[in-house]
């Protein structure tokens, strides 16, 4: 039977909480102990297969039990009994069934992506418009309390010919934040160090303490106050010769006219922008305003960091790298039947049917903490 004709026949979905190997603090909260993400199957007519992952995160995008309860009540019957070749048609449905839970029409996104590329027996960024790279720089980031730790992360990164890094900044002190630079800065000079504050700065403190950071000549400096804060960005902007960039502050499309003069460039998520193509229009429209753009993630796992990666692959205007470090340096266990394909300092893209991986059913065991029928 011919993609046109065939139909997704049943929708699966997984919750599963995957143990991690280190503390990671943000400017808005912390990540310790285990990450929950959604996992997605679709079927359709003749058994074949298509995955997707939403990595909600509850002080910034949503949470698991939300992610679950969106795709199973509200986002499942739009989807059952659908053809393959109604991609569009299907989110554009999702996209308006439920509000917010970008993660979930992310994942189901990423899955009926899957599912059509297995079928046409291509990879997933053929169906994006074609591969424009097959490597992405690979950052890594910095953000564990411990800062001995981190060192050790440091070297390892160092070893594995990772070069990128950025340091997570406003969740201590500010003189932990300038102790950590100089010192990355002295012991690691090849490093390319970027700056995230992830909205941690509170507003009357916050041009005085990206003025400090700014000194050590950072890649760029990230959302530094909170995301409606868009007059105090553009001050901010204005007031540094470091690249200033946008993550909370925009999350899809319709969010892209309030950048200009807040930000020279964005974070391109698709866990927050709601899915691949969402997440291409973002980096072109950043870049027809002659912004740059970077592929960022939430905690995910090695099947998230797939999608990401196809999608990168894709689009050109996205320039600066991506962050998919997660299943390989955070997770204690990935959940991809095989390791997600880094090497030397760099995402290694796939080439193979769908987005090139298959997942572990030991792993889902091991980790779920409920499954649909």
């Amino acid at each position: 039977m011919s993609e046109t004709e065939s139909k997704i026949t049943d929708l699966k979905i997984w919750h599963l909480s995957l143990p991690v190997n280190a503390r990671r603090d943000h400017g808005i909260g912390s990540v310790e102990h285990a990450v929950d993400i959604v996992v997605l199957r679709l079927t359709s007519e003749g058994g074949a297969m298509g995955y997707g992952e939403a990595a909600p995160w509850v002080v910034f995008t949503g949470s698991a039990e939300a992610t679950y309860a969106a795709l199973d009540r509200y986002i499942r019957p739009l989807v059952v009994g659908q053809r393959l070749a109604d991609h569009a048609s299907i989110m554009e449905h999702a996209r308006h069934a439920v509000a917010h839970c970008t993660e979930a029409k992310a994942a189901l996104d990423t899955a009926l992506f899957d599912l059509r590329a297995r079928a046409a027996g291509v990879p997933v960024w053929a169906l994006l418009g074609g591969r424009y790279k097959d490597r992405i720089p690979l950052s890594c980031s910095i953000a564990d309390p411990d800062f001995d730790k981190d060192l050790t992360l440091m070297a390892r990164l160092r070893g594995d010919g990772v070069r990128i890094i950025k340091v997570k900044t406003g969740f201590k002190d500010h003189e932990f934040d300038m102790m950590r630079l100089e010192r990355l800065r002295r012991d690691f000079p090849e490093f390319d160090i970027r700056v995230d504050y992830n909205q941690g700065l509170h507003q009357d403190e916050a041009m005085a303490r990206v003025s400090d950071v700014a000194q050590f000549a950072p890649s760029f400096i990230e959302q530094p106050v909170k995301a409606h804060l868009h007059d105090l960005m553009a001050r901010i902007r204005d007031s540094i010769d470091v690249p200033l960039l946008a993550d909370e502050s925009i999350f899809g499309p319709e969010d892209m006219a309030r950048l200009a003069g807040i930000a020279d460039g964005v974070s391109i998520k698709i866990m927050k922008s709601g899915g691949l193509t969402r997440a291409q229009t973002v980096a072109r429209m950043a870049a027809a305003n002659g912004l740059s753009a970077y592929g960022g993630d939430m905690f995910e796992a090695g099947l998230a960091h797939l999608a990401g990666a196809h999608m990168i692959a894709a689009t050109p205007e996205i320039t600066l790298g991506c962050e998919f470090y997660q299943a390989y340096y955070f997770l204690n266990e990935d959940i991809l039947d095989v390791p997600f394909p880094i090497k030397d300092g760099h995402v290694i893209v796939p080439d193979t049917p769908g987005l090139g991986c298959e997942i572990s059913p030991d792993a889902l065991a091991r980790n779920t903490v409920r499954v649909s029928p």
